[in-house]
Order: C-alpha cells, then sequence, then structure tokens
C-alpha cells in the first residue's frame, strides 16, 4: 500500500510541484530537498511515514482507551468532566477550536489518566557527553533508559500516586511542579512532536464521547497494563454505553 501511495505521488510530480496552497505530508517529504538539492530517498520517506503512523496512531489510541477505562472507573470524576461539557458546549454537537482551549476539567482528567497509565511506558536516550548522578558518572555513548511509568508514580514525586486525583493538574501550586515530572510526551529536544495535536485529538473524542454517553467499565473483566513500546490492555478494555437524556 505504501508504494502505490509514493507512486502515486510520484506521477503527480511528473506535472510539477503540487498545486495546492497547503502541502500533505507525502508532498512535503516527496518535495523536499536539502541545501545541495537532494531530495528523500524512498527508505527514508517510509522511515517518516512509519515514525508519524506510529507515533500519532498508536500511542494516541493508547492515551484515549485507558481515558475511556478511567472514566467508567470514576463515575464521579466523568459527572465532572460531563458538567463542564454540558455547560461549555450547551448541546452542541461540534466541539470547535475555542471549546478546546476551554476545558480545564477534561484537560486535567486526561493528564492524570496519562500519569496513572503512561501511553509510553519508557524511553531511552544515548548519552552524547558524560553524565553524573548521584557520585556515578555514566560515560558518553551508552544508553539510558527512562522509566516514565515509574516516575509517574514515584511517591517522592507524587504524593498518593495511586490515587485518581485529576485535581492534582489544577492546583495553584502546579507552576511549582518539576517541568521533569510529568512526561507522557518525553521532553527535549526529542520530544513528541506532536504532543499539542495529540492532545486535540484525545479532547474532541473524549469530549464526544462523554456529551453523548455515560460510560462504564464491564463487572467482573480482568484489566491489567501490558507495558510494550506502547502500553496496552492485555486482555482488552471492556465497557458498555448508556445514553445520556
Amino acid at each position: 500500500m505504501f508504494t502505490s501511495i509514493c507512486l502515486f505521488y510520484v506521477y503527480k510530480l511528473t506535472d510539477g510541484p503540487p498545486s495546492n496552497r497547503h502541502l500533505d505530508f507525502l508532498d512535503i517529504l516527496l518535495t523536499a530537498k536539502d541545501d545541495k538539492g537532494v531530495g528523500l530517498s524512498f527508505d527514508d520517506i517510509r522511515a517518516e511515514v512509519d515514525t508519524f503512523l506510529f507515533e500519532g496512531h498508536d500511542t494516541t489510541a493508547s492515551a484515549i482507551s485507558w481515558a475511556i477505562y478511567h472514566l467508567g472507573k470514576y463515575q464521579k470524576e466523568q459527572d465532572i468532566v460531563y458538567s463542564e461539557l454540558s455547560e461549555l458546549l450547551n448541546n452542541n454537537k461540534q466541539v470547535s477550536w475555542e471549546n478546546l482551549q476551554t476545558m480545564p476539567k477534561l484537560t486535567a482528567f486526561i493528564k492524570e489518566s496519562m500519569r496513572m497509565i503512561a501511553p509510553v511506558p519508557g524511553v531511552n536516550r544515548q548519552l552524547t557527553s558524560p553524565m553524573t548522578i548521584d557520585n556515578v558518572t555514566i560515560p558518553a555513548g551508552l544508553v539510558v533508559d527512562m522509566g516514565i511509568y515509574m516516575l509517574h508514580h514515584h511517591p517522592d514525586v507524587w504524593p498518593e500516586h495511586d490515587v485518581f486525583k485529576p485535581e492534582r493538574f489544577l492546583l495553584e501550586d502546579i507552576a511549582e511542579r518539576h517541568p521533569y515530572s510529568f512526561l507522557p510526551f518525553a521532553a527535549g529536544s526529542r520530544n513528541c512532536i506532536g504532543q499539542h495535536f495529540a492532545m486535540d485529538e484525545i479532547k474532541v473524542v473524549l469530549a464526544r464521547l462523554i456529551q453523548r454517553y455515560k460510560v462504564f467499565l464491564v463487572p467482573d473483566h480482568k484489566y491489567e497494563i501490558q507495558p510494550e513500546l506502547v502500553m496496552r490492555a492485555k486482555y482488552g478494555i471492556k465497557i458498555t454505553v448508556e445514553e445520556r437524556n
């Protein structure tokens, strides 16, 4: 399928660069050139597409799935978010761009969900220079693993780490929290370039779901995390929904 898509664009490019005002993702990859006028190879393009498909699809799907799980598990928090959305949207079936910027309780709910169950449980970085931690020097060239899930549940960083409390992200002292204490999208120069889009996507999906349905977990189903490159549910996430009046 990928080869077919690329060939379609190659044929299209024989008539010159795309004429549409806004280039799509493949347009940009296929027309991009470096300072010497050299473009990306098919392998380079495929690597870029694979990255966007993985980072923009699998991880976001994990975040949405676990957020729905938390909606079903914590009915009181679900009701709080529903009240906010009802007042904000006022029976409007569409979520506008302006709405996305004014959903503090939904945003806090999503962040707490990603703190409890990080969509990506860990990342790693290769050191370009020596790093000293607690008087132990790690030489350059080594790969250091960082457990995001463990960080989000470290009791020194997050008191009552095993308690679901969205208000953690509404507190006035949130600015005093260390910027690297919450890393669902990693951090630094290699952080997720699509994190703002991902958050908006999650907000839209959850807002539309909560606005129309009340979510419940299926009793007696076993909900268990399965850490991989992306955090999955070992036995799936089963829910039932009840249409709101």
